[in-house]
C-alpha cells in the first residue's frame, strides 16, 4: 500500500485531514526503524549462541559463578528440632504437629538480593553443565534439612508422622523403615515401635475426618515395609502392609547381626529400586502411582559409604527422599566412645567404653589435631551439630531431613562423662540448632569438595594441614626437671632437647602450609570456611611460639639459672625446675609479633563465630599462656628400700578382713561389635 492510499483511507475513516505521517513525522518512523535495526543487530552480538552455558551473578562487585550446588534450596520448618520439641518438648507431639506444615524455602547462605544477571548464564550440576531454561531450573532438586536435633528417637518420629501426613496429602504414600541390626541400637527401635501407634492414630483421626486421601475408595493411603540391614539386607515383610500388628511382628523379629558391619547404601539402593514400581508414571495421568519415603535408623557412619555417590543417583532418579533418625557426628572426629552396659543382668554391669565410627561431619578432615603444648593429639570429643557426613548428605541431596540423636543433648552446660546415658556416645558438649545451621558443611561429591579446594587456597590449605596432622603423634615436652644428680638433669635436659628439634620443625612445616592460604582469606564467604581456616591459623601460630620459646628456656636452664637460696634454715634447697605456661616470650621482637597476630586470630573467631566448636577451642586456647616461664620447688631424694618386717609373728601386723571367698563376682563380657 503507497503512502497516498493509506493518507486518503485515513482520511475518509476519520474526517480529518491531517494523518500520522504528515510533515515531520515519517523521519520519526525512519529513526525509530534505524534505532530498532540497532538494538536488534547489539541484541544478536551479545545474545549467548545454544553453546554457551555460562551463569554469573555479581555480588558487591565481585563475580562469582554459581553453581546449582552452591545455592541449593533447602527446606527448613519453621519450628527447628531441639530437646524442647517432641517427645521431650511440654506440649508433646500437638506442639510439632501445629507448626510442622509451615516451610519455608532458603537458599543455603545469605545472599543479597541487589544483585546483577550478566547477559550470560550457566546452571552447573554435580554431573554435566546444562542450558538454564525455565525447564531445566523447574527439574533442580529441592534439597532437604540437616541439622535438626532432638533427645530422643521419638521426638524424630513425630516430626515424621508430619512428612508422611503431609505426602499423603499429595498422593497414595509408601513408607520404607530400614533398620540397623546393631545391638546399640536395641533400645531406639523399642522406643520407635511405641511411636508406631501415634501415626496410625493420626490416619485414623483422618480417615473419621473424611480426609481426600481415604475418599478415592482404592488403595489404603498409607503402606508400610520393613528392611533389617547389617552385613546383608533383608525385607521383613511379604509386600507393604497397612496392618499395625504385622509391623510391628516385624520390628520385634529384627536379630542382631554380630558383624558389626553396617553396610546403610546396600540397604537404600536396595530398597529403591525394590519400590521403583510405585514410582511408575501413569499415563492417564502422568503422575506416579504412590510416593516413596525411605527412613533409615543407624547409629553410625556407615561401612559402605564409598557407595553414596550410586545412592543419591538412584534416589534422585526415582525421586524417593531418605530421612535418617542417626547419631550426632563428633567434631573433626571419625570416632567416638559409646558407653555400653551388659544388657544381661547376670553378667558385671559396670560400664564399659567401644569405639564406634559415627563421624566425621565433613568429607575431609576440617580441624587440627593439635593441643596446647605442641602435640598432634588434641581431637576433643564435642558436637559436630551435623550428622555423619555420608548419611547427612543422602538425605540432603534426596530432599529428606538429618534428625541427629542424642538423650544427653543441651547446649546450658557441658555434658560430665559418667552422665552418659547408656549406648550413646560421650559428647561433652552440644551447640544450638539454629546457629550451626549456618555452618553447614559442602554436601556435595568428591570431585565437587576437590574444585572448590582449589578455587581458594585458603580452603586448600586448610585441609592440607588437618590431614598432616592426623599423620602422627609429637611426644609431649618434658616439663619437670630434677637436679638431684648432675649427670642426670644434663641427660635428662638434653633429652628434652632433642625431642624439641624434632617437634618445632613439624610445628613449623604446618604453620607454612596454613600460611600459604592467608592470602586467599579475605575472598572467603562461607562462615564454616571462615571459621575454620581463622582457627587453625590462630593455633598454628600459637603453637610455633610456645615451640619456640620453650626451646629457648632449655637453653637457658643448662648454663644460666640458678636456684633461689632457701628462706631459711629450716627450708631445703630447691633441686627441681618447672617448666609453667606464662604470657612471657623471650625468643626476640618476631615471636613477639607472631604471638600478637595468634590472638587476632583467635580473638577474630571468638567475636565473629560466637556459639560455634570454632569459638569454644579458640577460647580454650587462649586460656592456655602462649610462652613459658621457669619455676622452682623441691623434690624429696629417693629414700633406701626399708627392709620388710617379719612376717612369721602373726602379733606383729594387725589381720585384715578378708573377703567372703564365697561370693563369686559377676563375669565381665566385653562390649559387643557396636
Amino acid at each position: 500500500m503507497s503512502i497516498r492510499s493509506f493518507r486518503r483511507r485515513w482520511q475518509v475513516k476519520t474526517g480529518k485531514v491531517d494523518t500520522p505521517i504528515d510533515g515531520e513525522v515519517p523521519f520519526w518512523i525512519v529513526s525509530l526503524a534505524f534505532h530498532l535495526v540497532v538494538i536488534i543487530f547489539l541484541a544478536r552480538i551479545m545474545m549467548p549462541d545454544r553453546e554457551s552455558k555460562s551463569v554469573s551473578l555479581t555480588l558487591d562487585e565481585a563475580i562469582e559463578e554459581i553453581k546449582e550446588e552452591d545455592v541449593p534450596l533447602e527446606i527448613q520448618f519453621d519450628e527447628l528440632i531441639t530437646e524442647d520439641i517432641g517427645a521431650d518438648g511440654d506440649d508433646g507431639f500437638e506442639a510439632a504437629a501445629a507448626q510442622a506444615p509451615m516451610i519455608e524455602v532458603t537458599s543455603e547462605d545469605t545472599i543479597d538480593l541487589d544483585m546483577e544477571l550478566r547477559d550470560t548464564a550457566e546452571l552447573v550440576t554435580d554431573n554435566d553443565p546444562v542450558d538454564a531454561t525455565a525447564e531445566t531450573l523447574a527439574i533442580v532438586p529441592v534439597k532437604g534439612s540437616v541439622g535438626n536435633s532432638v533427645k530422643a528417637a521419638s521426638g524424630a518420629v513425630d516430626r515424621l508422622t508430619q512428612e508422611i501426613l503431609m505426602s499423603m496429602q499429595e498422593r497414595e504414600t509408601v513408607v520404607v523403615w530400614m533398620f540397623d541390626q546393631s545391638a546399640s541400637l536395641m533400645r531406639q527401635r523399642e522406643e520407635i515401635l511405641e511411636r508406631f501407634d501415634r501415626i496410625y492414630e493420626e490416619l485414623g483421626v483422618l480417615e473419621a475426618a473424611g480426609h481426600r486421601s481415604f475418599a478415592s475408595g482404592g488403595d489404603q493411603p498409607l503402606l508400610t515395609q520393613i528392611y533389617a540391614f547389617g552385613s546383608k539386607v533383608k525385607p521383613l515383610i511379604r509386600d507393604p502392609t497397612d496392618s499395625l500388628a504385622t509391623i510391628k511382628e516385624a520390628i520385634q523379629s529384627i536379630e542382631r547381626d554380630s558383624t558389626g558391619i553396617e553396610n546403610v547404601m546396600d540397604a537404600v539402593m536396595t530398597a529403591a529400586k525394590q519400590h521403583a514400581s510405585f514410582r511408575r508414571i501413569d499415563r492417564s495421568t502422568g503422575q506416579p502411582g504412590k510416593n516413596v519415603m525411605l527412613i533409615v535408623v543407624s547409629d553410625e557412619a556407615g561401612d559402605d559409604v564409598g557407595r553414596i555417590d550410586e545412592a543419591v543417583q538412584i534416589c534422585t532418579k526415582y525421586q524417593m527422599p531418605v530421612y535418617v533418625v542417626g547419631v550426632p557426628a563428633p567434631f573433626g572426629r571419625g570416632e567416638t566412645l559409646v558407653k555400653w552396659v551388659d544388657p544381661d543382668p547376670e553378667f558385671d554391669q559396670s560400664p564399659q567404653w567401644a569405639v564406634v565410627s559415627q563421624g566425621p561431619e565433613s568429607i575431609m578432615p576440617e580441624r587440627l589435631r593439635l593441643d596446647s603444648t605442641g602435640t598432634f593429639d588434641d581431637l576433643e570429643m564435642i558436637d559436630s551439630g551435623f550428622g555423619p557426613f555420608h548419611l547427612t548428605r543422602l538425605a540432603y541431596e534426596t530432599g529428606g531431613i538429618y534428625f541427629a540423636v542424642h538423650p544427653n543433648r543441651t547446649t546450658k552446660r557441658e555434658v560430665r562423662q559418667w552422665e552418659t546415658n547408656s549406648y550413646s556416645a560421650y559428647l561433652r558438649r552440644f551447640f544450638d540448632p539454629d546457629v550451626m545451621r549456618r555452618y553447614k558443611p559442602d554436601y556435595v561429591s568428591n570431585q565437587t569438595y576437590f574444585a572448590r579446594l582449589k578455587a581458594n587456597h585458603a580452603r586448600d590449605a586448610l585441609v592440607k594441614a588437618a590431614m598432616f596432622t592426623t599423620t602422627g603423634t609429637l611426644e609431649s615436652p618434658v616439663l619437670r626437671f630434677e637436679k638431684l644428680d648432675e649427670a642426670r638433669f644434663v641427660a635428662t635436659v638434653n633429652r628434652a632437647q632433642q625431642t624439641a628439634a624434632i617437634v618445632e620443625p613439624q610445628i613449623d612445616r604446618l604453620y607454612e602450609m596454613l600460611k600459604a592460604g592467608e592470602e586467599d582469606r579475605p575472598n572467603e564467604l562461607s562462615l564454616r570456611w571462615k571459621a575454620g581456616y581463622d582457627l587453625a591459623m590462630g593455633r598454628a601460630m600459637a603453637a610455633k611460639v610456645r615451640a619456640e620459646s620453650y626451646n629457648a628456656m632449655l637453653a637457658l636452664i643448662k648454663t644460666k639459672l640458678k636456684f633461689d637460696p632457701p628462706r631459711d634454715d629450716k627450708t631445703p634447697q630447691n633441686n627441681t625446675w618447672l617448666l609453667v605456661p606464662a604470657d612471657v616470650v623471650e625468643t626476640g621482637s618476631q615471636d613477639t609479633k607472631l604471638l600478637t597476630k595468634a590472638k587476632m586470630y583467635l580473638n577474630r573467631v571468638i567475636d565473629e563465630h560466637p556459639e560455634t566448636p570454632w569459638a569454644m577451642l579458640a577460647q580454650r586456647e587462649l586460656a592456655t599462656p602462649i610462652g613459658w616461664k621457669w619455676d622452682q620447688t623441691y623434690t624429696a631424694p629417693p629414700q633406701p628400700q626399708q627392709p620388710r618386717p617379719n612376717n612369721n609373728n602373726n602379733n606383729a601386723t594387725p589381720r585384715v578382713p578378708q573377703p567372703n571367698v564365697n561370693a563369686i563376682p559377676k563375669q565381665k563380657r566385653p562390649p559387643p561389635r557396636l
